[in-house]
Order: C-alpha cells, then structure tokens, then sequence
C-alpha cells in the first residue's frame, strides 16, 4: 500500500475531496514525522509504537572482504505492533 492508496481510502470512505484527503493525510504523517525528529515516542492505540533509539558507534565487517570497518552512532527508528494488531494479522 503506498500512500496513494491511503488517501484513495481516505477519499472513499470519509468523502471528503480528494485534494482534502490529501491534506489530512500528509498532516498525519507530517505530525509523526516532526515528533519522531524531536525524539518523542508515537503511541497509537490498537496499532503500535513508534520509537528512535540511539545507536552507538561500533566495529563491523565487510561480508565481501571481511575487512573491519567503523560503523558511525545513528539513530534508528522501531516499531512495535501493539496485541490488538498482532491478534488482527495472526486470526
């Protein structure tokens, strides 16, 4: 499903415009993606968590020429599925 999709739902089942599902979806994942930049956690009831965690430098391997390389700290995003999802995709 790609975003495409969503605001097609959107349109579909809210009837709202198109132009107008358009919006409500690009605030919604404009507001996620803002509070994930500030670090805050985004917790959305019967769907699941989304959190950035901290990484910290370390050394790797290069699995072509098993060369040692320095991987760099970054922050990476998770996501976990709360129980009501988990049960709607394992019915």
């Amino acid at each position: 499903m790609t975003k495409i999709d969503i605001i097609q739902d959107v349109y579909e089942k809210l009837g709202f415009s198109k132009k107008d599902s358009a919006r409500i979806v690009e605030s919604v994942f404009d507001i996620i993606k803002d509070s994930l930049a500030k670090g805050e956690k985004i917790k959305i009831s019967g769907f699941g968590n989304f959190v950035v965690k901290e990484k910290k430098s370390r050394r790797g391997r290069n699995p072509q020429t098993g060369d040692e390389i320095a991987i760099s700290a970054r922050k990476v995003l998770t996501f976990k599925s709360s129980q009501v999802l988990r049960k709607a995709l394992n019915d």
